[in-house]
């Protein structure tokens, strides 16, 4: 499992744009210990999982997904800057946390 996370975790922060050193800082660990959970060779803590989800957009499981057209599909959401400092991903998490919880809303009123 831990492959897998980290082999979505690349791709998904690539399609984002975004340093493994930025998402490192966000996540207030050393780049080397993310550059470990994106290799699949350490396991990485769930809050750490719900902060990077956040980060990229997806739920949770998207992170876990085995399907890479999964995967792809959120690709297309991405958000696409440069120079972005730790307190402007702290912004586009939260934006993309509240754009997550919205749209789980909507579906929720629609059963």
């Amino acid at each position: 499992m831990d492959k897998i996370i980290g082999q979505n975790l690349c791709k998904l922060r690539k399609a984002n744009s975004f340093t493994q050193e930025q998402v490192a800082e966000y996540l207030g660990i050393n780049r080397s210990t993310y550059s470990n959970y994106e290799l699949g060779e350490r396991e990485m803590p769930f809050d750490l999982l719900e902060r990077i989800a956040d980060l990229l957009g997806c739920d949770l499981t998207v992170l876990m997904e085995e399907d890479e057209a999964v995967v792809n599909e959120m690709m297309v959401c991405s958000f696409r800057v440069d120079d972005l400092s730790a307190d402007d991903l702290e912004q586009i998490a939260a934006f993309k946390r509240i754009v997550k919880n919205y749209v789980k809303m909507n579906e929720l009123l629609q059963l």
